[in-house]
C-alpha cells in the first residue's frame, strides 16, 4: 500500500526521546513478571495442580510469534498507537477504528484494576492491618492520579520511574527463583507432571488446563506498548521490533524461572489443592526465607502493579492520540493536541484517568467485576485484528516488508500466530462456571457485546460522509528530516 507521505510540524508530532533502552522498559514494564506469576499463580494451581506450569511455555511461544509479527508491522508502520496503526495500515480506516475502539476501552479499564492491586499491597507493604475499603480506594485513586502526573511531566521522569521498577523486578524474580530453586525445594521435579486430582487424560488437557492456558495468558501482554510510542523512539524501524520481541522474551524467561522455583518450594501441596493455604506464593516465600519477606514481597508488587499502570497508561494515552490526530474519535480536537516541550498528548492521558478514576468508587460491586471483563477481551481483540489482518494480505501476495523481516519465515510464522490469537481469544471468551453467577461467567462476552454496540454508534459518526473534517487520509511514515518529522 503506497501512499504519497505529508510533512507534518514539529509542533505536532512528539519528541523522540526513547532509544532501545528505554522502550524495551517500557514493554517490559507493562508485562511485568512479578504481576504475572501473582495475578494468575493460585488460581491455576488450584485449577489443573502443578503441572499446569507447562502452560506457560506453551503460551510464551504462541505470544512470541505474536511479538515477531508486531515486529514486522511496526518496522512498517512505526507510528503511535501500534495495534491501531498497524490495523489501519494493512486493512483500511474502519478496520484500525475497530482495533483502537478494543484496545482503548481494554487497557483504560484495565488501569483502575492496575491501581486497586497496587494499592492493597503498598498498605500491607506499610503494615495497614486490614484497611477499609474506602481507604484501599482512596489510595488506589493517589496511585492513579500520580502515575498519570509522571505520564504528563515527561519522558525523563517516566524512564526513570521505569528503570526502577525493571530493576527491582529482575532483582525480585532472579532472588526467588535462585533462592526456592537451589536451596529451598521441597518438592522433586515429577510432581510438575502431577495433576493434584484436577482430572486426568484428555479430561484435564481439553478442561483445566485449557483454563489454565486461559489465565496464564494474561501474565504475557503489554510487549506491544513498545511500538504505541513509535514517533517518540529514536531509529525505530530498528529498534522497536527487537523492543517489543526481547522484552516478552526477557520478562516470561524470568515468569517461567521464578513459577519453577515457587512449584518446587511449597511445602504442603495438598493444603495448597485444599484451600487452607490461600495464597501458595507468600506462604512458600514465608516458608523458605522467613516472615520479613513478606513486607519486601508486598513491596514488590506495589512496584510492579504501579510500573505496570504506568506503562499500560502510556501506551492507551498513544492510540487515543492517534485517533484523535487521525480524526476519528469525538473530542479530536483536544484529544489530538500535544503540549508541553516534548509534545506529550495529555489530554488524552488525563482522559484515560476521568475514565478509570470514577471505577473505582464501585470496585467491589458486581458491575465493576463485569465491566473489568472486556480488559482482557480488549487486549486479545485488538492483538488478533493486526495478526490476523497481517495474513489476509499475505495470503493475497499484498505485503511489502519493512526493514525487519522473518524473510523465509514470514508467511508461516504469521499463519500461525494468526491461528494461535485467534484459539487463545476463543479460550479467554468461553463461559466457564468460574464465578458462580452466569452473567460473570458470559462477561466479556456481554461486555464485548455492549463496547461493540456503543462503537458501532461512534462509528456511525466518525465515518458519516457529510462529517467535516471527515477521517485523515492515511499516510505511509518514513524518517526524520529537518524542519519536521514525515508521517
Amino acid at each position: 500500500m503506497d501512499h504519497q507521505p505529508v510533512v507534518r510540524p514539529d509542533s505536532a508530532t512528539p519528541a523522540r526521546d526513547f532509544t532501545l533502552r528505554s522502550a524495551f522498559a517500557l514493554s517490559f514494564s507493562d508485562i511485568s513478571p512479578i504481576v504475572g506469576i501473582y495475578a494468575v499463580f493460585a488460581i491455576c494451581i488450584v485449577e489443573a495442580g502443578p503441572a499446569f506450569f507447562w502452560a506457560l511455555p506453551i503460551v510464551l511461544v504462541g505470544q512470541l510469534l505474536v511479538a515477531a509479527v508486531f515486529g514486522e508491522l511496526v518496522s512498517k508502520w512505526p507510528l503511535q498507537g501500534s495495534v491501531y496503526a498497524w490495523s489501519r495500515g494493512l486493512l483500511g480506516a474502519r478496520y484500525g477504528w475497530v482495533t483502537m475502539w478494543a484496545y482503548g476501552w481494554g487497557l483504560t479499564l484495565t488501569l483502575s484494576a492496575l491501581a486497586l492491586a497496587s494499592s492493597g499491597y503498598l498498605l500491607g507493604a506499610l503494615g495497614a492491618d486490614g484497611p477499609s475499603q474506602t481507604t484501599v480506594v482512596l489510595v488506589a485513586l493517589l496511585i492513579l492520579v500520580a502515575a498519570s502526573l509522571a505520564n504528563m511531566i515527561g519522558a525523563r521522569l517516566l524512564r526513570t520511574l521505569l528503570y526502577v521498577s525493571m530493576t527491582a523486578e529482575l532483582i525480585s524474580s532472579i532472588g526467588i527463583g535462585v533462592s526456592l530453586l537451589f536451596f529451598h525445594h521441597h518438592q522433586s521435579f515429577s510432581v510438575l507432571f502431577h495433576s493434584s486430582g484436577t482430572g486426568h487424560g484428555l479430561s484435564w488437557l481439553t478442561t483445566p488446563f485449557l483454563t489454565t492456558i486461559a489465565f496464564v495468558g494474561f501474565s504475557f501482554l503489554g510487549f506491544e506498548s513498545a511500538g504505541s510510542i513509535a514517533e517518540e523512539v529514536q531509529e525505530s524501524r530498528k529498534v522497536l521490533p527487537k523492543a517489543i520481541v526481547l522484552s516478552l522474551a526477557a520478562a516470561g524467561c524470568l515468569v517461567i524461572f521464578a513459577t519453577l522455583g515457587i512449584v518446587l518450594a511449597i511445602p504442603s501441596i495438598p493444603q495448597v489443592m485444599n484451600g487452607t493455604v490461600a495464597d501458595p506464593i507468600s506462604n512458600t516465600l514465608q516458608a523458605a526465607m522467613g516472615s520479613g519477606i513478606g513486607r519486601v514481597l508486598l513491596a514488590m508488587l506495589a512496584i510492579g502493579f504501579t510500573a505496570s499502570l504506568i506503562a499500560v497508561q502510556a501506551a492507551v494515552s498513544r492510540a487515543i492520540w492517534a485517533g484523535a490526530r487521525d480524526r476519528v474519535l469525538p473530542g479530536q480536537s483536544v484529544l489530538g493536541r500535544l503540549t508541553g516541550p516534548e509534545n506529550l498528548p495529555r489530554h488524552a492521558i488525563a482522559l484515560t484517568a476521568i475514565i478509570a478514576g470514577p471505577l473505582l468508587f464501585i470496585s467491589t460491586s458486581k458491575v465493576y467485576a463485569l465491566l473489568l471483563s472486556f480488559g482482557n477481551a480488549g487486549f486479545y481483540l485488538s492483538f488478533a485484528l493486526p495478526v490476523v489482518g497481517l495474513a489476509l494480505i499475505k495470503m493475497r501476495g499484498q505485503w511489502t516488508p519493512g526493514e525487519y523481516t522473518l524473510g523465509g519465515l514470514s508467511k508461516p510464522v504469521t499463519y500461525v500466530a494468526a491461528v494461535w490469537i485467534v484459539l487463545e481469544t476463543i479460550n479467554i471468551a468461553w463461559p466457564r462456571d468460574l464465578y458462580g453467577v452466569w452473567y460473570l461467567n458470559w462477561g466479556l462476552i456481554i461486555m464485548t457485546a455492549v463496547v461493540a454496540i456503543l462503537g458501532v454508534a461512534v462509528m456511525s459518526w466518525v465515518f458519516n460522509p457529510a462529517r467535516s473534517p471527515g477521517p485523515q487520509q492515511w499516510v505511509e511514515p518514513l524518517d526524520d528530516v529537518e524542519g519536521g518529522t514525515l508521517v
